[in-house]
């Protein structure tokens, strides 16, 4: 009937204009899209916001109003402060670690090479297997024990007959552990980002530089790396915000210890809220995160985009 009244008038029903315009049509293909993450997302952070200004515990889950004092006496914590320089240790040396294996495997996966796919397929391994099993295979490699890290540092020579390494025993060797198992875990993310963006750079600009005589370092910082650097910024915006969220590889690893030398605020917020039943705490401790990771995305996001300027 609407047809019929559109040929015989030539008015254009309203209902129809309205869909026609590209940004009502927009906007309703995009609503089952916000609404999903609305809810997935709005509601348990809005109740951790409830029950950061409780007294709620596991015993009693719905508390008393408390306003802020959970937030000042996190913040008067030495065991919060603490756990707050950690996530900052662990983040940024693992993603820098993670930009610069991640830049090299890309270059080498670029070209074309015998058993390239199966060479693929071993990188992308780590980041689609579980990460508690993954995580349950290094503490087996960690172990105190059995480390065969340790049995190839003696068969070396490096270690005595009686000498262990203790890997998560001492509050150094523990971070530099959870950091090697976090970059092994998000190397291949990265990795693929970036050789993505390695196969988009036209191919003609490469061929000019090579006719400029142009060698591969000066190519590589010259070409490569500033072309790359927006792409390059969304895998460190993806790696920070996996990073700053991760508590699986600490949890199963280390538990936060040896002395909370690798406690962060995501292990913390756990440990204070479900293991310790105190859900108010772990609420608020979880809650920092957000205007961290808030900031940490607004700049990069500023940094990717001027690059695309540049």
């Amino acid at each position: 009937m609407a047809v019929v009244q559109e040929a015989v008038t030539g008015v254009i029903p309203k209902e129809r204009y309205l869909l026609e315009r590209e940004r009502v049509l927009g906007s309703l293909m995009l609503a089952p899209a916000v609404l999903y993450i609305v809810a997935l997302v709005g509601f348990p952070f809005f109740f951790a916001l409830y029950l950061s200004m409780t007294d709620a515990t596991v015993g009693h889950p719905y508390g008393s109003f408390v306003g802020l004092k959970n937030f000042l006496d996190i913040v008067q914590s030495p065991l919060f402060l603490k756990a707050l320089k950690n996530t900052f240790v662990f983040t940024i040396i693992s993603q820098v670690i993670v930009l610069v294996l991640a830049k090299v495997l890309a270059l080498a996966l670029a070209g074309d090479f015998p058993g390239k796919g199966v060479i693929q397929f071993l990188i992308l391994l780590p980041w689609v297997a579980p990460i508690s099993i993954g995580a349950i295979g290094w503490l087996w490699i960690f172990d105190s024990q059995y480390s065969i890290i340790d049995w190839f540092l003696r068969a070396l020579g490096v270690l005595g007959p009686n000498q262990w390494m203790f890997w998560l025993g001492k509050p150094t060797l523990a971070m530099g552990a959870v950091i090697t198992v976090h970059v092994w875990r998000m190397l291949p993310f990265a990795t693929v980002i970036i050789l993505a963006g390695l196969t988009s750079i036209p191919q003609e600009i490469l061929d000019a530089a090579d006719v400029d005589g142009a060698g591969f370092w000066r190519k590589l910082f010259q070409i490569t790396i500033p072309l790359l650097l927006p792409i390059m910024s969304v895998a460190v915006l993806f790696g920070f915000i996996f990073t700053f969220t991760d508590m699986t590889v600490i949890y199963v690893l280390t538990r936060g210890g040896p002395y909370d030398s690798t406690q962060v605020l995501a292990s913390l917020a756990f440990l204070k809220g479900i293991v310790g039943g105190n859900l108010s705490v772990g609420a608020a401790i979880s809650l920092f995160l957000f205007p961290l990771l808030l900031a940490a995305a607004i700049l990069i996001l500023r940094f990717a985009r001027r690059a695309e300027v540049m």
